[in-house]
């Protein structure tokens, strides 16, 4: 079974509270983006890293936009499920840009990337800044796995949402985050290119369902289905 939640920003809390007691070993768990737990190198933090890859659970994440991109991209990639993954310990591992992976017999579109609200880290780290938004060579792989699947996919994981939910969201004033960018525009233009029975999104940290198609994840773990 395949489930999805929001940004956890380095707390663990997430994978042990009563809403992840129920996942079983062949279960997948999706973060959608800001995950934070791959973040200064320490010996600290690789403990933690292979505490959560030893789960029961796959733990998997999309990455957003407060991540250390730099240390991200110095894990292996591996082949999972039919998509390209960094593989970060065990049974954790980080679903990368514009791949589709097969997980219990249906398909996940994955897109990272976002813009941070926080001034101070984007000014400080100008090099990170530039790979919290996919690069050219991300989004032609992300149109070629969705030609290669013919247009349809049964899920989407992303950090941001389509320009036309973040507005919507923003307007009701029920979230928070930065103003729209290219990349909302982006993801609009993919969402009317092909087909999904659900889109998962973490930045705008709420938990709500918009209409049947799109779902704002954030502290709840959310069934696929």
């Amino acid at each position: 079974m395949l489930y999805f939640t929001g940004d956890t920003h380095g707390d663990p809390s997430r994978f042990h509270d009563a809403e992840a007691r129920p996942l079983k070993k062949d279960d997948t768990l999706v973060v959608c983006g800001d995950f934070g737990f791959v973040w200064d190198g320490s010996k600290t933090e690789k403990a933690l890293l292979k505490k959560l890859g030893r789960l029961k659970y796959n733990l998997c994440f999309v990455d957003g936009a407060h991540e250390n991109f730099a240390l991200l991209g110095q894990y292996p990639v591996v082949e999972w499920n039919g998509g390209h993954a960094h593989q970060i310990s065990g049974k954790l591992l980080h679903l990368m840009r514009g791949q589709i992976y097969t997980i219990g017999g249906k398909t996940l579109f994955t897109m990272g990337g976002g813009i941070s609200p926080d001034d101070d880290f984007r000014s400080g780290d100008e090099a990170r800044m530039r790979r919290e938004l996919p690069s050219r060579e991300e989004l032609e792989q992300a149109a070629a796995s969705l030609e290669a699947a013919g247009g349809k996919v049964d899920y989407i994981a992303t950090h941001e949402p389509p320009l036309r939910i973040k507005g919507f969201l923003q307007l009701k004033n029920q979230s928070q985050g930065t103003e729209p960018t290219g990349l909302n525009t982006y993801l609009e233009e993919l969402g009317k290119c092909c087909t999904f029975r659900r889109w998962f999104f973490g930045s705008m940290h709420i938990d709500k369902i918009i209409a049947s198609t799109h779902v704002s994840v954030f502290r709840k773990i959310v069934r696929a289905e």
